[in-house]
Order: C-alpha cells, then structure tokens, then sequence
C-alpha cells in the first residue's frame, strides 16, 4: 500500500515522531466513515532489528545493517500495510534504492523530515538513559556525513518537514499522501529482468538451422517461383512463409541466419522487459525468425 521514510539528525526525535505517525494513522484507519481497504501501519527501526547504535561506529559494521534494514523493509512491504522506516536514513543513494523497491511494488510513498538542531540533538543525545546514545565522536560524523532529502528529486517527495518545537505532525497530509498520492509505476530500471533459459541459444541455432535447409529444399521443388511456400520443419511445426520470386542463395540465408542470432544473443544475455516476458520456445523462434526472413530478403 504505501510506506512512510523517516529521515533527521541523530537523537533528533525520530523515533517519537514515528509513534505519532503511527498513531495518527491507526486513528484514521479506525474511524468508521473510513471504507477504504483494511490495512495495518507497522514501524520498522533499528531497535525492532536489535540493532545497536554501535553499528554507526564504522562503516564496516554500519553497511550489514543498512543491508539488514533493506532487507527487513522488502519482507514487510505489501499491499497491506503501512510501513514506517525509522531510522537514520541519511544517505540519499540508501533513500533511493528504498524508493526502487517501493516503485517496483508500486507502493505510495513519501518522506518526513525531523528538523532538529545539532546542538540539541548532541543535548539530547548525552541526556539518554536508555542505552541507545551514540558515541561522541560517531555523533559528529554523522551530523558531517548527513544529507538532507529534498522535495525537488523523486525518491524524496512528497516530502513533509516536522520541527522539533512543533507538537504533533502533519497528520492530514501524511494521510493524503499514503491514500491517495500517485503510485508510479515500475519501470526498466526498476523491474527484474527475467533471463533466457539456458539452453535457449542451443534452440536458436537448431531452429534456424532447420528453416534455412527447409526453405533451400522448397525452393528447389518449386523452381525458385516463390510467394507463400508451407515450411514442414515437424510434425507440429509447418509455418508459412512468403519468399521473393528468385532463387535465393544458401549464402545470402544464412547470412541473414547469423544476423538474426547475433540480435537474440543480447536477450539472452541481458534479459528483456518486453511485455514482462522472454520466450525462447521452438514456437516463438519460428515465428519470429520467418518474419525477420519476410522483411528483410531482397525482392
């Protein structure tokens, strides 16, 4: 359904303006004008995962835990729910490769960011009771390292800003944006590629080795008079073809044989979104591979 990136200093009150995020949420959920789809809104944060704040001591110990919050994140997503990311999230390429994944399924989404001011953040961060401080000097690199989001790029919007001295957040908008903003829908650079099957370049060969005979034996039985000629490859397999009123050469076939191949051997490499699909079926290189013959033989 949607999922919410909370981003902001560390120690800057993310974690409360999550809870109230939630709160909000649940309480529009629940009322009884609301007759939308039954959803849940679910937080997920580094405390959830059991992540210490020790993690951001080094980049050695912080990139498996920006991995483990990843991974976390795609289980949850789902047309379900609500999803709420608390934590730092102050790196844009992390923000956009979460945005990626929402986008590929098709999720609504948008950014809320705490404004604190690093003084009092480092306040607020020294003055913590519960085990979940950041050490001094882990705390200045990442008030150094933190990139703000921004509403002018798309992995950012919309994007709602909450100031530390503001008591609630914007509960309506928030609301707006998760129910009724635009679902963008995936695209090349979002969608898996499927692959060939690995013995589809064997199919390829094999298949139009077979045309290439089959069309130089019809030729033969019929004088070179060309028009639409039946292909009897197999049992199954009869296609038709229209061929040009001359002889061709086995030369001039298999030329076109080799350029078809070479084209195919990039799907198979790379994959296609193509209709979602990649068919290499005995079928498919048939008809596709008499067409190509059909536009591409001189007259």
């Amino acid at each position: 359904m949607a999922f919410i990136t909370i981003s902001g200093y560390p120690s800057s009150g993310k974690s409360k303006r999550a809870e109230q995020i939630k709160a909000a949420l649940e309480q529009r959920l629940q009322d009884p004008s609301y007759t939308g789809p039954k959803l849940k809104v679910s937080i997920l944060s580094d405390d959830t995962l059991n992540l210490d704040r020790a993690v951001y001591d080094s980049s050695r110990s912080e990139k498996p835990a920006r991995g483990a919050l990843f991974t976390a994140m795609q289980r949850q997503m789902g047309q379900d729910t609500i999803l709420i990311i608390d934590s730092l999230n102050y790196i844009k390429g992390f923000r956009y490769q979460m945005y990626c994944a929402g986008r590929e399924l098709r999720l609504r989404m948008c950014t809320v960011y705490v404004v604190t001011p690093p003084d009092i953040c480092k306040k607020w961060n020294a003055e913590r009771e519960d085990g979940k401080s950041y050490a001094p000097e882990t705390f200045d690199n990442l008030i150094m390292r933190f990139e703000e989001p921004s509403s002018m790029v798309r992995w950012d919007s919309p994007l709602f800003t909450v100031l530390w001295t503001d008591e609630d957040i914007p509960g309506d908008d928030i609301w707006k944006s998760v129910t009724e903003g635009i679902v963008k829908p995936p695209n090349v650079g979002t969608q898996a590629v499927p692959k060939a099957p690995t013995d589809a370049l064997h199919a390829l060969e094999n298949t139009t080795t077979l045309i290439v005979s089959s069309i130089m034996s019809e030729q033969s039985a019929s004088q070179g008079l060309g028009g639409p000629t039946t292909l009897n490859l197999t049992n199954t397999l009869n296609p038709r073809i229209i061929l040009p009123s001359r002889n061709l050469t086995l030369s001039e076939l298999q030329r076109s044989k080799r350029q078809f191949v070479s084209i195919h051997k990039k799907a198979m490499t790379l994959g296609t979104t193509e209709k979602g699909t990649v068919d290499f079926s005995e079928e498919s290189i048939v008809d596709k591979f008499v067409k190509y013959l059909e536009e591409n033989l001189r007259p």
